[in-house]
């Protein structure tokens, strides 16, 4: 799930941890426990493109990164509040929180405007004022209140936030590596987008009323319950919508009489209501889209497999991860000599009634070394500058055909 839904999940489990005895302090170790995760998307800076692609959502995203993690996690927050220099560090722990809400929120305006910069400014500029108003209440002109937790609690707590992001993800297309390092197998349900707002938006209106309130009170505990329990109802949502979906994509294969071997479905982005089914027979895949509002038949575009162009197919180690990665759901297009496309179709396009005209969401750009294949980027959503036009598209058809 996209980096604000991870810190909002992380801080109420931090509340229902220790927020009853320590107050919003829970709520923020929580959320910081809840992005740690994430903080592999640093493995670009030193792995190359191909590396990257496996480490993301690996070892960090793991049932033994949430035990381990929680152990040395809790105990340094646990010195740090016995330290002499607390203030310092917890100041710089808070501007690093603001820091990855930050991004997070400018992630998500990117979604909707195709030149986020000003309204982006915008928000930090308001973080940065609140982040000095606090801080220099709490840690300059009062004498400061330690939490009185030990460090088993700290520690409990980090590990639900640790542990609840990598359990989200495992919801979505991508895949969670959650038996790192024992084992390289991508758990991925696939029945909620990467980023929706159905299931964010409430949960954090909640949280919101929950840190205005005294952490004594049973107000606080109830807002807080009810974000995680109408996020909880959500998602439970997400999975029978699943199986409806599964059960209608199956039945229209058959009536249309499209033999397949396997298929996978999966959610647009920001929704629940249009899925993309991805149905692979011996010579070909068959794509197509259905939503809730559809009235028509589902209509299904043959999409040619082109395996056959790239050699080394089960040899090269660059095209092995990336069909580790998109589960063999995959085609090739040839872009010139020694240049190819190499698309996931497992997450769909972004629409077109022939083959020649989808623009598939997941890319791959390979050159042919002779002795070996490279991944020179990887490329996820729209094209720059056409975010306005595909948001259009989508929204459209969500509406039904």
């Amino acid at each position: 799930m996209d980096s604000l839904t991870q810190i909002v999940l992380g801080a109420a489990a931090g509340e229902v941890v220790l927020g009853k005895k320590i107050g919003n302090r829970a709520m923020l170790w929580g959320a910081v426990g809840g992005t740690i995760p994430d903080l592999d998307v640093l493995g670009k800076y030193f792995l190359s493109n191909i590396d990257n692609l496996a480490f993301h959502r690996g070892i960090s995203h793991s049932i033994f990164f949430s035990i381990i993690g929680a152990i040395v996690f809790g105990w340094l927050i646990y010195g740090m509040y016995k330290s002499p220099y607390h203030k310092w560090i917890a100041i710089f722990c808070r501007g690093l929180a603001l820091v990855l809400v930050g991004f997070a929120v400018n992630f998500l305006l990117r979604l909707f405007f195709q030149n986020a910069i000003a309204p982006t400014l915008l928000i930090i500029i308001s973080f940065i004022f609140i982040f000095y108003r606090t801080s220099k209440s709490r840690y300059f002109n009062e004498n400061i209140q330690l939490p009185e937790a030990s460090v088993r609690e700290w520690q409990w707590l980090m590990f639900w936030a640790l542990f609840t992001h990598p359990i989200l993800d495992c919801f979505t297309m991508y895949g969670t590596q959650l038996f790192a390092p024992f084992s390289d197998y991508r758990v991925a349900w696939s029945t909620i987008s990467v980023a929706d707002p159905l299931y964010t938006v409430p949960f954090i209106s909640c949280l919101i009323i929950a840190s205005t309130l005294n952490r004594s009170s049973k107000a606080r505990r109830f807002w807080n319950y009810l974000g995680i329990g109408l996020s909880s109802t959500y998602l439970l949502f997400t999975v029978l919508n699943k199986m409806n979906m599964k059960k209608i994509y199956a039945e229209s294969l058959q009536n249309q009489g499209i033999a397949y071997e396997r298929f996978i479905l999966s959610p647009s982005i920001l929704n629940n209501i249009l899925w993309t089914c991805t149905a692979e027979s011996k010579d070909r895949y068959y794509q197509g889209q259905y939503s809730l509002f559809d009235s028509q038949e589902i209509k299904f575009i043959p999409i040619t497999k082109n395996h056959e162009i790239l050699d080394r197919l089960d040899t090269d180690s660059t095209i092995k991860t990336l069909r580790w990665f998109c589960d063999d759901y995959f085609n090739v297009v040839k872009k010139s000599e020694n240049k190819y496309q190499f698309n996931d179709l497992r997450f769909g396009s972004f629409g077109g009634e022939k083959e020649e005209e989808l623009e598939f969401i997941f890319r791959f750009e390979l050159t042919d070394q002779g002795d070996k294949y490279q991944m020179k980027e990887a490329r996820g959503g729209p094209e720059e500058g056409r975010e306005r036009e595909i948001f259009s598209v989508l929204l459209a058809r969500i509406k039904g055909n």
